[in-house]
């Protein structure tokens, strides 16, 4: 894919947060595999244990968001579908537990940002583009001291083309010289070329499974860039 020489100043940069910006899903990880090992099933294996997992939070998503009290909801469902039993109090306990490790990891910045955020935001308008829950997220954002260099931020419940439009209109934003930055193909990229975009797609080998999907072609006179790290946008927005 051709990497053109940087971007005249003047561009709006909608980022992405988790996984983006900062470490995310990694703490996520972690606490499903506790939960698999303690749940420690007889009958089924790890892997279909992820797999109930993974179709409890496409259920919870439907009906209460992201963030970390659905992530919660999840476990225990998938817990309770998995043994057939209601969760005992000292099991409650034990699961939410797993949710408080996420909700006590510092803010890891990824490699880069810290250094080059300040300089885009000299060049260009950047507005934080993110979902899940309200507090949650504007929470991680103040922690990760990041906050002064975006002109807007926008917590959607969800990201789709729809969204994507919304911010456009909201912010005034020119299509032609407009971008969203991110990780996730279901989230980040492919809704945002179906709004009339540029896109770039930043490689992260921990992204969430639920949002892996194959990435769509740019549609004429829109631009679709892929990089492998935070740092290499220097070579493209500076």
């Amino acid at each position: 894919m051709d990497m053109p020489t940087p971007f005249p100043p003047g561009q709006t940069l909608l980022f992405d947060a988790d996984d983006t910006l900062w470490e995310n899903n990694i703490y996520f990880e972690r606490a499903i595999a506790a939960f698999i090992a303690y749940l420690d099933h007889r009958v089924h294996t790890p892997e279909q244990v992820r797999e109930a997992l993974n179709q409890a939070e496409r259920d919870t998503i439907q009906s209460h968001g992201y963030g970390l009290a659905s992530f919660t909801r999840s476990l225990v469902t998938c817990f309770e579908r998995l043994t057939a039993g209601p969760l005992s109090e000292h099991q409650h306990q034990q699961i939410r537990s797993f949710a408080q490790s996420i909700s006590d990891q510092e803010i890891e910045l990824l490699p880069g940002v810290r250094e080059l955020l300040p300089q885009f935001a000299s060049r260009h308008r950047l507005i934080l583009m993110t979902k899940g829950s309200q507090a949650e997220q504007a929470d991680k954002l103040s922690r990760s001291g990041l906050a002064e260099y975006f002109s807007a931020v926008e917590i959607v419940p969800e990201k789709n083309p729809t969204a994507y439009a919304d911010v456009v209109t909201r912010h005034q934003c020119a299509p032609h010289s407009t971008w969203m930055i991110g990780n996730s193909p279901k989230s980040d990229i492919n809704p945002a070329l179906a709004a009339g975009l540029h896109a770039v797609f930043i490689f992260h080998k921990d992204t969430w499974v639920l949002e892996h999907a194959e990435i769509h072609a740019a549609p004429e006179g829109q631009r679709l860039l892929e990089v492998e790290s935070f740092k290499a946008l220097a070579d493209l927005f500076l």
